[in-house]
């Protein structure tokens, strides 16, 4: 994969479609409560800023999980489409959402790790970050 290079992928039954620019080749994973509720373990994403076009946007819904962000979702399917920080403009998407299979990708942060269950662990060596300390990052 060129960085940079536009990926193409969609949800599950294909009412939505996705176009985006990953920021880089790292997929960070996070451990935080509400990512675990929503998919049922650790959320795997790339970061894509402001670079994302969705095709069938009708079939998308949305929900506000806290003031600064909010989640989306394919409402036919289910398929988890996005988180998006609401002020910045920023997209981290499910890299399971591309159809890509590149194995240029690599595991480099983690982050709310404070909040990881003791059931699992990655075996990549990566940064990991405190949810104190993501919140410090974006108050800035």
């Amino acid at each position: 994969m060129k960085l940079n290079a536009e990926l193409k992928g969609g949800c599950l039954c294909g009412a939505v479609h996705i176009s985006a620019q990953p920021k880089s080749k790292n997929v960070d994973a996070c451990h935080c409560v509400m990512c675990r509720k929503w998919g049922g373990g650790p959320f795997f994403s790339v970061g894509c800023g402001d670079a994302v076009d969705f095709e069938g946007v009708e079939n998308i819904s949305t929900f506000d999980s806290s003031e600064w962000a909010e989640r989306g979702f394919c409402r036919k399917c289910g398929t988890h489409l996005f988180y998006r920080l609401k002020h910045e403009k920023h997209y981290a998407i499910p890299i399971g959402l591309f159809d890509s299979d590149n194995q240029d990708w690599k595991l480099t942060e983690q982050i709310f790790i404070d909040q990881k269950p003791s059931f699992y662990s990655l075996a990549e060596s990566t940064s990991n970050i405190t949810g104190a300390e993501v919140f410090a990052q974006y108050s800035k």
